[in-house]
C-alpha cells in the first residue's frame, strides 16, 4: 500500500503517507528507507508535460542492426545510452532488434535527429519510425490497478 501512494504521489509526506496506508509517521517512515535501501523505491521525479521543453514530439523507433557481433551491439548501446533525445531504449527478441523511445521538439528536429544521429549510429541497418495518434494509456505505474 505504501508503494501504491507514492507511485500515485511522490511528494507526500511522510505524515499525509502514514495517514493513507493507516501507520503511524515513524514506523511509516521507517519503511520507506528500507524500501529505498534495497532498491524496492529507485527513486523520485516529477512527471513533466514535454510540450513545454520542446521535447513535445515524442515517435518511437524500431532499429535493426547489421548481422554483427556482441562488440557492435554494445558499441550501439553505450551510444544510445549517452543520447539525450531517447527517453527510453529496449532490446527485443526477435526483429527488430531495439524500441526506442524518442523527445525532440517537432517533426524537423526528429527528421534532423534521424538523419544525422540516429541513422549514423555504429550497426543499423535500418530505422522504422512509429508515430502515436492517441496515447489510449499512458504509465500509471506498476501498480496502478492493483489496489
Amino acid at each position: 500500500m505504501i508503494l501504491h501512494e507514492l507511485e500515485q504521489d511522490g511528494r507526500l509526506t511522510n505524515a499525509d503517507l502514514a495517514a493513507k496506508v493507516g501507520l503511524t509517521p515513524t514506523p511509516c517512515l521507517r519503511r520507506v528507507r528500507n524500501l529505498e535501501r534495497i532498491g524496492v523505491i529507485r527513486g523520485y521525479r516529477a512527471d513533466l508535460d514535454g510540450s513545454f521543453l520542446d521535447s513535445g514530439f515524442q515517435p518511437f523507433a524500431t532499429v535493426a542492426l547489421k548481422q554483427g557481433d556482441w562488440h557492435l551491439m554494445t558499441e550501439f548501446e553505450a551510444k544510445v545510452a549517452a543520447l539525450p533525445q531517447v527517453l527510453e531504449a529496449h532490446r527485443l527478441f526477435g526483429d527488430p532488434d531495439y524500441l526506442l523511445r524518442i523527445a525532440v521538439a517537432d517533426i524537423t528536429a526528429y527528421e534532423r535527429f534521424y538523419a544525422e544521429t540516429l541513422c549514423r549510429l555504429p550497426g543499423v541497418a535500418q530505422v522504422t519510425t512509429h508515430l502515436t495518434m492517441k496515447v489510449v494509456k499512458g504509465n500509471r505505474g506498476l501498480l496502478a490497478g492493483h489496489e
